[in-house]
């Protein structure tokens, strides 16, 4: 593993975690926060993929399996409650 990949690997990931996190509490609206929990739900998704890829092991995919459902199956269930709160 090069040392280099992996502190700019982390190194952006925790940028693009951070700001996800300021709209996550600066966020004026119900989706805009959802989309920071969106946001941030693939940073953690990429940073287990990047650990896998970095450290050569597959045993990992079925968490990150998992993880992507939760996050789509969150999303629906937010659009569809934003969408019968503004009938």
């Amino acid at each position: 593993m090069n040392p280099l990949v992996g502190g700019a690997v982390i190194v952006l990931l925790g940028a693009a975690a951070v700001l996800a996190l300021i709209r996550l509490v600066r966020g004026p609206s119900t989706l805009d926060r959802a989309v920071a929990v969106d946001m941030l739900l693939a940073v953690v998704l990429a940073a287990v993929a990047a650990e896998a890829t970095l450290n050569r092991h597959t045993t990992t995919v079925p968490v990150l399996l998992a993880l992507a459902l939760v996050g789509f199956l969150g999303s629906v269930s937010i659009v569809r409650f934003s969408a019968r709160e503004g009938d």
